[in-house]
């Protein structure tokens, strides 16, 4: 699904919202754009190429060993009986090794029959035999006395979610896609036996199928949600830290279309975000879309009341961002897996909750995404506002309505001139660190200049030739030098 930003807000088209190979159910970002059904046809496709591949490639091995083995038993005619016999044994072994390889590539080794299903669920199951906490046993009675109703149906339905439950324990080693895949299998028959067998009204099925998604996801919660095998902890954490870099983004980037100023809006935003928040505790998938339904209503109740008109899906994306953004949910992105994975589909496929779960991904695949030109932002500031070296200027003294609190108003011209006190004392580190710079440059020029005078011009010390005399002395070496002037007295 591509995003688009323009200077009016943030847009998507809705027909971008639905199955890319156009069988008109909502699509995933997920599952690359597809239905969960069209997902699983694909998949399937995929697999079962892979699976023909694998078994070609096992047949090709099995060939060249046997004709390998041919060769050289004509080669060596004549052996003995003993090394004959070693010789068919080893033949066997091999023989034995490549057909285990083509079961275990074939199709009917990684579905497994039924008939092994069955005998693998009657084992004793610690996991369903431990002491159930209180939820799950509220659970399991509520399951029981709504398949009441349904006599010999009910009874059906019963026994062969119990061993599905069962064949679940013993599928814990297998990867978490294959897990979900036999979940949305067993969805798939039981609506299919209710329906066909059962004689059930489609509307009462979809009741048997969120009462049989309660039950079982209650018990599997625990080991499906957020599995060690996955990367979704990893997700999970660069979201957090991700919407925690953004939280200077302001409505007006946004082009949200609400003003919390108004009291009842701002009642509705903080009802949005609690719910947002509330979805991770809860366990069925359909509870957690219920949280991001209510989330969804109360966003477009505050544009209602803001704009005192009824919300377009275009004001819907750009506030349901915003939502996100300020709260912030915990283990957003295995949330979203969890619902993927282990939801019944056809609530993701059509109705509100998958109308409202797919805008949740695209709101956080353009979280994911977002750069200065979704927020039509500079680069430069964009990169100033992600490293927290400024944040946006807040709105100015003029602007304020007349009933505005004056803390509210002192609080940001504070937070204004903190933000002018910054960005000065970023210019005058780094005239300080300029300055250093060039001090320390000028100082090793001089001290380079003066070690190549030294080494052209090295100091020499020479000592005296002769000694020296002073000039009244006797004259002992003769050298004819005139007497000295005698004194003369002339008298007048």
């Amino acid at each position: 699904m591509s995003l688009k930003s323009e200077r009016r807000g943030i847009h998507v088209d809705q027909s971008e919202l639905l199955c890319k190979k156009g069988c008109g159910y909502y699509g995933n970002p997920a599952w690359q754009g597809f239905c969960s059904k069209c997902w699983r046809e694909e998949y399937h496709k995929a697999r079962q190429k892979q699976i023909q591949e694998d078994w070609e490639l096992a047949e090709r091995l099995q060939r060249e060993e046997e004709e390998a083995f041919a060769s050289s038993q004509s080669s060596q005619g004549a052996q003995s009986l003993t090394f004959s016999k070693f010789e068919e044994k080893k033949t066997n072994e091999k023989t034995r090794k490549v057909t285990t390889v083509k079961k275990f590539f074939s199709a009917s080794s990684r579905v497994g029959s039924k008939k092994a299903e069955i005998q693998e669920a009657k084992a004793p199951s610690p996991s369903i035999n431990r002491q159930t906490s209180i939820e799950t046993d509220r659970v399991s009675k509520e399951f029981i006395e709504f398949l009441k109703t349904f006599h010999k149906t009910g009874q059906e339905i019963y026994k062969q979610t119990k061993l599905f439950l069962e064949a679940m324990h013993f599928k814990r080693d297998l990867s978490i896609e294959e897990q979900s895949e036999c979940t949305q299998d067993f969805y798939q028959n039981v609506a299919e036996r209710v329906q066909t067998r059962g004689k059930v009204p489609p509307e009462r099925v979809e009741k048997i199928m969120d009462q049989i998604e309660k039950y079982i996801m209650t018990r599997l919660y625990k080991y499906v949600f957020c599995p060690e095998t996955t990367d979704d902890e990893k997700k999970d954490l660069a979201i957090q830290k991700r919407i925690r870099a953004l939280h200077w983004v302001t409505p007006q980037m946004l082009c949200v279309p609400v003003n919390e100023e108004i009291p009842e809006v701002s009642d509705m935003v903080v009802k949005a975000i609690t719910d947002i928040i509330e979805m991770d505790s809860k366990r069925v998938p359909r509870d957690k879309l219920a949280c991001i339904t209510k989330c969804s209503k109360h966003i477009f109740n505050a544009i209602k009341i803001t704009k005192n008109e009824p919300a377009s899906a275009d004001d819907f994306l750009p506030t349901l961002i915003y939502i996100v953004l300020k709260g912030n949910p915990p283990r957003l992105q295995s949330n979203i897996q969890y619902i993927t994975r282990f939801c019944n589909p056809s609530r993701l496929m059509t109705g509100e909750d998958g109308y409202y779960f797919t805008n949740l991904c695209c709101a956080v695949a353009f979280i994911e995404k977002l750069d200065a030109q979704s927020l039509n932002l500079s680069q430069e500031d964009f990169d100033r506002y992600m490293s927290g070296q400024t944040s946006p200027r807040k709105q100015e003294s003029e602007n304020w309505s007349p009933d505005a609190c004056l803390g509210v108003k002192q609080m940001y011209k504070n937070l204004d001139l903190l933000s002018q006190l910054n960005e000065r004392q970023e210019r005058i580190m780094n005239e300080a660190k300029k300055l250093e710079k060039d001090l320390i440059d000028w100082t090793d020029g001089i001290a380079k200049e003066v070690q190549d005078i030294v080494e052209k011009y090295p100091l020499e010390i020479k000592p005296p030739n002769q000694s020296l005399v002073a000039i009244d002395s006797e004259n002992v070496e003769n050298d004819k030098l005139p007497p000295p002037l005698q004194p003369q007295v002339y008298a007048g």
